[in-house]
């Protein structure tokens, strides 16, 4: 619940931080729901919710929720498969999805996941967005998949330098990429204007003024756009791939969001982020998303750390920032109509280019090439693929190393005197080191007597002690003295392996 300071300078503060986020969210707001394939009213009616809504709820103090570039791709090929009726249903599941994992305290398992698939996942969604974008910025249709984009680029180029619309559209493109680089060299005073919002208006400026060919966003009214899901739609949600949707949207949109909110935390000394409330305030903002038709929600870091920077102190500058993005949707729906598509897509290809993580890239190139093969494999396939395919990938890639990581078994052979020979395992002998230890075991004499010493080994799994225990007996069929196993009692199903006495 929304609890006023009694503070005016906080309660003014906090008034003008949101309109910093304000003016932050319009053309972002705009921009993914184009990129999207979506009616740009669908846009702001997310981050309006975002706001008025999500705004009022328990969770985190200070980041702000709305429409994210991070879900521009899944939500454009759900509705190239299913259909825009569908987008509501599937967003609506994901909010109630996101609620139950919220409700059972799935929040802080989140953080669980690998930094490197979250990178990786970033850098994917940063370069469908590039290669994405670079055509509607010449006002040319973009190929429907990954690798056609990226193929697609060589004629793309031949048909801006070619003239025409396709040269003043880029041309108003690479203009807005311009402003929004150089923005952070001007003075502070002039900074006071948000990037977006300077080169937007900007370009539309430019586009109106020199009479531009330029295609604009179309408008159509915010009651219009708000289209609730059929009952058909709703029944349709049974179905396998519009479940595995489901669950990318509930999956990628919570971590995007607890990963938001971690990073939002470290911006201010204010309370901290109750990590299952923010899940379920997430949850029920996208339900209520999902019931208007419109598009899919998270905490965005773009937002939240203008918001932070801006010198808010409650929840009440995410709220007001709703607010004035209601206002100015009902009251003022034909400046949108202005806006060049251009622009827009300048801003998303500057937005793709930064969620590409070009130092840490070189970090891990240079310390962790693991996590490096990780995070480039899960980018490209996501560029390949899809978002929820290259996810996945890069969660099992994570795990798999882990796995391997943590396997580290040492193995050390001593001969002792009278031909007795002493092999001693240590560290966790899985499955994956299994090849290693019966390749040493395997190429010891057959007639001498061999003692396994097991006492160094912390862990001890089912595959591996089966496996010693079908060595040791083959090593016993020779004839020669028994093979003693000493030390070990902490099998993985908790029974012990049994000690064999020598002769």
């Amino acid at each position: 619940m929304l609890r006023f300071t009694g503070n005016p300078a906080a309660l003014r503060q906090d008034a003008l931080a949101s309109l910093v986020v304000f003016l932050v969210a319009l053309p972002l707001c705009v921009g993914v729901a184009v990129a999207s394939g979506v009616p740009a009213e669908l846009g702001l009616i997310t981050g309006i919710v975002g706001g008025l809504v999500v705004g009022c709820l328990p969770g985190s103090s200070l980041q702000v929720s709305g429409p994210a570039a991070g879900l521009t791709v899944l939500v454009f090929e759900a509705v190239r498969e299913f259909g825009l009726g569908m987008l509501g249903a599937i967003v609506l599941a994901s909010g109630m999805l996101q609620i139950g994992l919220g409700l059972l305290r799935f929040g802080r398992w989140f953080r669980a996941i690998s930094v490197s698939v979250v990178q990786g996942m970033l850098a994917g969604i940063g370069l469908v967005l590039v290669f994405g974008q670079l055509y509607t910025m010449a006002g040319v249709k973009q190929p429907g998949s990954g690798p056609e984009k990226v193929f697609g680029t060589a004629g793309l180029v031949g048909e801006i330098a070619a003239g025409g619309t396709a040269l003043t559209s880029f041309a108003v493109g690479l203009g807005t990429i311009a402003v929004l680089v150089g923005w952070q060299r001007l003075p502070a005073k002039a900074r006071l204007v948000p990037a977006p919002l300077a080169a937007v208006a900007l370009a539309t400026a430019a586009t109106a003024i020199g009479g531009l060919d330029v295609a604009s966003v179309q408008v159509h009214g915010l009651v219009e756009a708000i289209q609730p899901p059929a009952a058909g739609d709703l029944a349709s949600l049974g179905s396998v791939a519009v479940i595995g949707t489901v669950l990318g949207f509930a999956l990628i949109a919570s971590a995007e969001s607890l990963f938001s909110a971690a990073a939002v935390d470290r911006m201010h000394d204010g309370p901290r982020t109750h990590y299952d409330k923010e899940l379920v305030a997430q949850g029920i903002g996208n339900t209520l998303c999902g019931a208007l038709g419109a598009l899919p929600m998270t905490a965005v870091i773009v937002r939240s750390s203008a918001n932070v920077q801006a010198g808010a102190k409650t929840k009440a500058s995410r709220i007001l920032h709703g607010l004035w993005l209601l206002l100015f949707a009902a009251l003022l729906p034909a400046a949108i109509g202005i806006i060049p598509l251009a622009a827009l897509a300048g801003v998303l290809v500057h937005a793709g280019c930064k969620l590409i993580p070009v130092k840490e890239l070189l970090a891990l190139w240079r310390g962790h090439r693991g996590e490096f093969a990780i995070l480039a494999t899960t980018a490209v396939a996501i560029l390949a693929t899809s978002m929820f395919e290259g996810v996945v990938l890069g969660l099992v890639l994570a795990v798999a190393k882990s796995a391997w990581e943590t396997s580290h078994v040492h193995v050390e052979i001593r001969e002792l005197t009278g031909g007795r020979i002493v092999v001693t395992l240590s560290g966790n002998a899985t499955f994956l080191r299994l090849p290693r230890i019966l390749q040493t075991l395997e190429a010891l004499p057959k007639g001498r007597p061999i003692e396994l010493d097991l006492t160094g080994v912390r862990h001890l799994d089912h595959a591996c002690r089966a496996a010693l225990e079908t060595w040791a007996a083959r090593h016993d069929a020779t004839g020669t003295e028994p093979v003693r196993m000493t030390g070990y009692a902490g099998t993985d199903d908790g029974a012990a392996v049994p000690a064999r006495a020598a002769g």
